[in-house]
């Protein structure tokens, strides 16, 4: 281990420290955001897919204490602890419930090392040690927080650690973005020949009137029910897991994984209970809760993956809102020839192989990425005499 690492208080390496408002403001359909615990993932990613805005007139209120700027770090400090993000250029909006952040001194540190560092297994203990206990929920007492202990080497060191890091995580990224334009470019092609009929070949098919409107000849509607089938999940409780590789999907995607399947892969996963109509793919078997079905049909799935997502599904009236079996399968949907329904999913087929490899890649990534950092964030690798080419500041 690196000799050259030292102990000092948190506050000696950042310029300030901010925590959010306690009030929530009323929502608004545009505006600035308004950053809530949901926005930032588990590893250290901020999520902005859902979010709340604030009223632009309202906005300025909002951060009359602190406007945060690209290269805060923002964590969690009550209730789920231990999510922290950098905040990203062209980032506007502010600090919600529960939320603090620290605008590091790049003169003394680098943003992504810290960052980094707090992953890192001292941090947890320090945290860990200091949550008030007895409160109704966990809670970092900011009071304290600019002296809890941290341990650096000098910048160089820490900008060369941060550099090795990054070059993980943006090849994460990337592949993730590229993993993104597969599965656009994948429902855009059904939207194409399927919503919009510009199918290869379309220009010689004559239009037919059909209970949904004008559709190519040829073609037929079909009532949900007939074309597949949606069957309940299985209660599956977290202490009842055992571990394993199979996912677990709820409404709301991949919560967990088990030992043991329910449902042979691939297969659509449709939120019940919670996340209504939400739409899932697996391409390993798999284990759907209690709150989902899964899709069963003698046509290819590949293309109702697709198509589900363009269904109108609607809460039941009952007293816990879900989707009913009896509602959805009287849903029309229109069913295109077999020769189109099987070139489109060779093409679908093609992108989610190409999607899946990508996945995969991004998976032995992380791991790398996970069996470094805590060697490297706490000096056990000695990287101060690597020739590694690193920007200033790594924001």
């Amino acid at each position: 281990m690196s000799q050259d690492w030292n102990w000092m208080e948190i506050q000696d390496i950042y310029s300030a420290l901010y925590d959010g408002p306690h009030a929530t403001p009323k929502p608004s359909e545009t505006g600035p955001i308004f950053l809530g615990i949901k926005n930032l993932t588990d590893d250290g990613h901020l999520d902005l897919s859902e979010v709340r805005h604030i009223d632009e007139e309202e906005f300025p209120r909002w951060t009359k204490r602190v406007l945060p700027r690209a290269g805060d770090i923002v964590f969690t400090y009550e209730a789920t602890l231990n999510r922290y993000a950098i905040i990203p250029q062209g980032f506007r909006g502010c600090l919600g419930r529960r939320l603090a952040l620290i605008r590091p001194d790049s003169s003394k540190i680098d943003t992504r090392f810290l960052f980094y560092y707090f992953f890192g297994k001292e941090w947890r203990q320090i945290v860990a040690s200091k949550i008030n206990i007895g409160s109704t929920v966990d809670r970092i007492p900011l009071i304290d927080f600019p002296g809890f202990k941290i341990r650096i080497p000098n910048l160089p060191t820490q900008r060369k650690i941060a550099a090795i890091l990054c070059a993980y995580d943006n090849l994460i990224e990337n592949n993730l973005r590229r993993i993104k334009i597969l599965e656009e470019m994948a429902q855009s092609l059904y939207r194409e020949w399927f919503v919009k009929f510009r199918f290869p070949g379309h220009e010689k098919v004559r239009m037919v009137d059909s209970p949904l409107g004008m559709i190519p000849a040829g073609w037929r509607v079909n009532t949900l029910g007939e074309v597949l089938e949606l069957k309940y999940g299985k209660a599956l409780k977290q202490e009842e897991r055992r571990p394993g590789l199979v996912p677990v999907f709820g409404s709301s995607g991949i919560i967990g994984h088990n030992n043991t399947s329910l449902v042979k892969g691939p297969g659509i996963i449709v939120g019940r209970k919670g996340n209504v109509g939400s739409i899932f793919w697996s391409n390993a078997d798999f284990y759907p809760i209690d709150t989902v079905y899964f899709v069963t049909s003698a046509m290819p799935l590949r293309f109702f993956f697709y198509a589900l997502k363009t269904m109108n599904f609607i809460n039941n009236d009952a007293a816990v809102p879900g989707l009913s079996r009896r509602q959805a399968y009287a849903l029309n949907m229109v069913m295109p020839p077999d020769g189109l329904l099987g070139s489109f999913c060779g093409l679908a087929d093609c992108f989610e192989e190409q999607a899946s490899n990508l996945r995969l890649r991004c998976e032995n990534l992380r791991k790398t990425r996970d069996l470094l950092l805590p060697r490297l964030i706490s000096g056990e690798l000695d990287v101060s005499e690597l020739d590694i080419k690193v920007p200033e500041e790594a924001a």
